[in-house]
């Protein structure tokens, strides 16, 4: 699927409040589908793996399939695998080529613990789910989350390595949900903006506001994150039982603004910046988009701020 300019810029202009409604309206409908997957799949198991790569919005689009499953009168737990990263080790830990430790790797996370949890809890037993703190790479000693599921409560798991065999296989009954901004923006039948750089401006404004990591960095990073979907996320997409595309129409018309004065201070030369160079004109096609118009439960917000959830 693609979305078309022409018909982006002409809603952006005549009226954009209505543009943005329509939008959520249409990601709504994905999110509803999902819901009602999950729901036909309860009896079999109370756990829903939800995997997707950087910048697909895996942690609101947790939360709102847990509001959607609440108003059914069905409550439901989000857990971010973050969680469960081991703590950094130097003899351990793996690296990528060229010796920096690869945190995209599924060998960072405490699969024994992942998987004896998930048993514990189809069997109706109370986990104790860790907490990981990245200010100093190591799982805290005392702080916990006690978690038990009762009746026809269910947890969702969050991550990008949700969907890895390695948690699959030994819990085939799961719910499989697999999320990514999968569209590109087409001119004249030409794409023009692809879904990754959907995910890439979604990743530099997120980290710029409350990561405290300039656009340079962040494309720094972003040829190991890439490298890291290629090898650990893309290949078990298919493995989903619903593929959910949470890119919307009228997202870049807003995310322009904040995404282009970040690109603007990356220096010349500076990683991928070739690619840079094509996104900063491809971001002018775009007419703008007031924030004003996204509502507190958006997608969007994980990135800008300024809406319902915690993160």
């Amino acid at each position: 699927m693609a979305y078309d300019l022409s018909v982006i810029n002409r809603k952006a202009r005549e009226n954009p409040e209505a543009f943005a409604r329509e939008c959520e309206s249409e990601y709504r409908g994905r999110l509803e589908t999902a819901v009602g997957l999950i729901r036909e799949n309860i009896s079999r198991s109370p756990i829903v793996l939800l995997s997707g790569p950087s910048g697909s919005g895996k942690t609101t689009t947790a939360k709102r399939i847990s509001d959607e499953l609440g108003r059914a009168g069905i409550m439901a737990h989000t857990v971010s695998l973050d969680n469960y990263f081991l703590a950094v080790n130097p003899e351990t830990t793996p690296r990528t080529q060229t010796g920096e430790y690869d945190f995209e790797s599924p060998r960072c996370l405490d699969m024994e613990l992942i998987n004896a949890h998930f048993a514990a809890l189809s069997r109706g037993e109370e986990i104790q789910i860790p907490y990981f703190r990245f200010s100093t790479q190591s799982r805290s000693k005392s702080k916990f989350t006690a978690m038990r599921l009762q009746g026809s409560e269910i947890a969702i798991f969050e991550g990008i390595h949700a969907l890895n065999d390695s948690i699959t296989a030994a819990h085939p009954d799961a719910f499989r949900l697999y999320i990514s901004a999968r569209s590109d923006v087409a001119d004249g039948g030409k794409t023009c903006f692809k879904g990754t750089w959907i995910r890439l401006i979604r990743r530099v404004v997120r980290d710029a506001f409350f990561r405290g990591t300039d656009a340079q960095g962040t494309l720094r990073m972003w040829a190991n994150v890439r490298r890291g979907e290629k090898l650990h996320i893309s290949p078990f997409k298919n493995s989903a039982h619903c593929l959910l595309d949470t890119s919307m129409a009228y997202e870049i018309s807003v995310l322009k603004r904040y995404a282009a004065e970040a690109f603007g201070n990356v220096p010349g030369g500076a990683g991928r910046f070739d690619e840079l160079r094509q996104i900063l004109p491809a971001l002018a096609l775009f007419e703008d988009i007031s924030p004003e118009f996204i509502p507190p439960d958006s997608i969007l917000r994980e990135f800008i701020g300024g809406g319902k959830y915690t993160y």
